[in-house]
């Protein structure tokens, strides 16, 4: 209980490592290394097709963290591929979505970092927009390569992220896609030029996104804040 275990979705991607270059499932160490200094204990979850899957990994696992990575497939909202809008994996698409409807069921505490944020406002029926530069004239979100932009955020006053991360914070950010509709969830966070950098649905469940990097910097308020909610939830489910 005082340790409570942590899904993180993965890539599935070519890689190279030692001699070998091949498919591979990973997920850049930051993220385990930012749970476990809070207290969790992290757990890879890769792609999985099998119908039955992710309810059954739900059903062990105390959280789930829906992590960075490529751009959501256009078709799961209802559109047509901005020319800057590529790579989307479909297999991967479709696990984290099941994922997300069986933490759903399940009452599971979900963090959403990044595209999982993106991700979690799709999977509630909302759309993205596909090129934030295109809507805010500047590239400060994501320099290029594999440079974070350094973005001021503003949070809401009384929300469950305020309480975790204070009033403003300055964050690490590397994306190039934004949240514009988000069903069932709170804008909770934006930067100056009006980009939606957080959303969190209300309730007692820990349901939370964020379009940052909280796991570059280690925001311990953050990731302490999923792993409190994640031994609630493993104390409820033992009873």
């Amino acid at each position: 209980m005082d340790a409570p275990v942590v899904g993180l979705t993965t890539y599935r991607q070519q890689a190279m490592w030692g001699v070998w270059d091949a498919r591979a499932d990973l997920l850049p160490t930051e993220y385990a290394v930012a749970l476990e200094a809070a207290g969790g204990v992290p757990l890879l979850l890769p792609p999985v097709s099998l119908p039955v899957a992710a309810e059954r990994l739900v059903s062990r696992i105390d959280a789930l963290v829906v992590s960075g990575g490529a751009d959501v497939d256009p078709g799961r909202y209802g559109a047509q591929p901005h020319p800057r809008t590529t790579g989307w994996q479909p297999d991967r698409d479709d696990w984290e979505l099941a994922l997300l409807t069986a933490a759903a069921q399940a009452q599971l505490p979900v963090l959403g970092i990044c595209r999982g944020m993106q991700l979690m406002a799709v999977h509630a029926g909302g759309t993205l927009d596909q090129h934030t530069p295109d809507l805010v004239g500047h590239e400060t979100h994501s320099p290029g390569g594999d440079t974070y932009g350094a973005v001021a955020v503003d949070t809401e006053a009384g929300s469950r992220l305020a309480g975790l991360v204070g009033a403003r914070l300055e964050v690490s950010c590397h994306h190039h896609q934004s949240v514009a509709t988000h069903p069932g969830f709170t804008a909770v966070a934006r930067a100056a030029d009006g980009t939606v950098e957080a959303i969190e649905a209300s309730g007692e469940r820990f349901c939370l996104a964020v379009q940052w990097h909280p796991e570059i910097r280690v925001e311990i308020g953050l990731m302490a804040g999923l792993v409190e909610a994640a031994r609630t939830h493993a104390r409820r489910s033992a009873r």
